[in-house]
């Protein structure tokens, strides 16, 4: 059976934390698929076009690695694209609360999809999107937090 992993979020922007946990995750996994989450209750920075677009940037040497959008639950975009894992990053003690009770109700949805877990590396832990997004939105340089193949503005 092909190891097939879905690592959901919204990428609003891709940081350099997100871009860690997906390339040491690869050795894990046969494929990686990156899942654009679509929210239309949240009001994004970035359009789903430029996030993928700069998603692709990021990983274009990577065969292995697919970037997709889905919308409705996590574990049913899943079932969708045959994944039976979801890869997770954690920075911090609440990331793993927060992430664990996901793992849990997506388990007692889905049995066969496993969660897994990977530690951010520590110079990693204080950077997010959201902290990046107001960044960017006054004008800041957020070239140290995000991938150096692409840029923002």
């Amino acid at each position: 059976m092909k190891r097939i992993a879905l690592f959901p979020g919204s990428f609003d922007p891709i940081t350099i934390g997100h871009e860690s946990i997906i390339r040491r995750a690869l050795p894990l996994f046969d494929e990686i698929i990156i899942a654009i989450g679509i929210n239309s209750t949240k009001n994004y920075y970035l359009s789903l076009e430029k996030r993928k677009s700069l998603i692709q940037q990021v990983f274009a040497k990577e065969s292995h690695i697919k970037v997709l959008s889905y919308k409705g639950l996590t574990v049913d975009f899943c079932k969708k694209v045959k994944a039976n894992y979801i890869l997770r990053g954690l920075r911090t003690s609440a990331d793993f609360e927060f992430e664990r009770g996901i793992a849990q109700m997506n388990k007692a949805m889905v049995h066969d999809i496993e969660t897994i877990f990977i530690l951010s590396n520590p110079e990693h832990s204080a950077i997010n999107s959201t902290i990046v997004r107001d960044i960017l939105r006054n004008g800041g340089d957020v070239s140290a937090f995000i991938p150096k193949e692409i840029q923002l503005k």
